[in-house]
């Protein structure tokens, strides 16, 4: 298509199939990795959406000739209201981009257009695992984003309470070792003797992901476990690797980032498991990301710059409700 000779219309076709292109080529780390349980939310449902935990008991109990057999318990666990917000962008392109056929810039602009919103959403979801050992940060917009769970603690926390016993539990590991093999089975051990339902049973669930950031010695480690036929402490061959393929590996490369999505290596270290079975972290989609277009009105230029301007728009929101499904170490040796 020559820019100089293309109408609106036709250079808007084009710029729906870029958009939704790049869209569609978009990592998408964080929502594509089974941590968060996504939720289209309907139209005209509102703003807010309530997300609950309900826990039964684990175990039958005892039934005595011609007895009445007990009832289960049930218990409600913790609730997290979950707020919509919206994001967006847009672009403009120039009269001089058109009339000049300034193809590679008019490109890269679409281009960047199609991965605005999706990598907004998916900062938001790292950080909440970023900032998952404080109860707020404020965000590049300025605004302070609560990370607590439903029992008022930060994600990652050493005392989580329970609605229906007085037991606590941990879930970040103590003195937050780097990832290494004792690491990995400390954290194992945390994930078998501190994952609870709310009556303070011991759950049986898999911890199905290990995640690091980006780090390229915690990845190389990682994958030196997951992947080596033979034991990962030894060069012996033929011994077999207890954690090949045991879990999956989800990397999350903007973890160790600051609110406005700068590198940060203070968080270069963080890692640790989660369950996709148990997860209460949620993303609700209001609004997907969408392409806004320019009116046909005036052959769709801005009256005062004659710009042809594109948008994008997004509409989502983010709670975690508890915290026994996620494990985690910062990886700095902090007690």
């Amino acid at each position: 298509m020559e820019l100089n000779t293309a109408l609106q219309s036709d250079f808007t076709k084009l710029a729906k199939v870029i958009f939704e292109k790049t869209k569609a080529s978009l990592p998408l780390e964080a929502r594509k990795s089974g941590m968060f349980a996504v939720t289209t939310i309907p139209t005209g449902s509102g703003n807010t959406r309530e997300f609950t935990e309900i826990d039964l008991q684990e175990y039958a109990a005892g039934k005595g000739q011609s007895a009445q057999a007990e009832r289960a318990s049930v218990q409600q666990g913790y609730s997290k209201t979950m707020h919509s917000k919206r994001i967006a962008r847009d672009i403009g392109i120039s009269y001089e981009m058109r009339s000049q056929n300034n193809y590679p810039d008019v490109m890269r602009r679409l281009t960047n257009l199609g991965s605005l919103a999706g990598n907004r959403m998916d900062l938001d979801l790292q950080h909440r695992i970023t900032f998952a050992t404080a109860t707020s940060y404020t965000d590049s917009d300025a605004a302070t984003v609560a990370t607590t769970v439903g029992d008022g603690f930060q994600l990652a926390y050493t005392a989580h309470t329970l609605k229906g016993s007085a037991t606590t539990f941990r879930n970040r590991l103590a003195n937050n070792p780097q990832l290494s093999k004792g690491s990995l089975e400390g954290m194992e051990k945390l994930c078998v003797e501190q994952t609870y339902n709310q009556f303070g049973e011991k759950v049986i669930v898999p911890f199905d992901i290990i995640w690091t950031t980006d780090d390229p010695n915690t990845i190389n480690t990682a994958m030196e476990y997951l992947k080596s036929v033979a034991a990962p402490d030894y060069s012996n061959s033929g011994v077999t690797n207890v954690y090949k393929a045991k879990y999956k590996h989800v990397i999350l490369s903007r973890v160790a980032t600051d609110a406005a999505g700068a590198p940060d290596t203070t968080k270069a270290k963080y890692w640790g498991l989660a369950s996709t079975m148990r997860t209460t972290a949620h993303l609700g989609i209001w609004e997907e990301p969408r392409l806004k277009t320019p009116s046909d009105l005036n052959a769709g230029e801005e009256f005062s710059t004659d710009d042809w301007n594109y948008g994008v728009r997004s509409g989502y929101g983010i709670v975690i409700v508890e915290a026994s499904w996620f494990k985690m170490s910062t990886g700095d040796g902090a007690g």
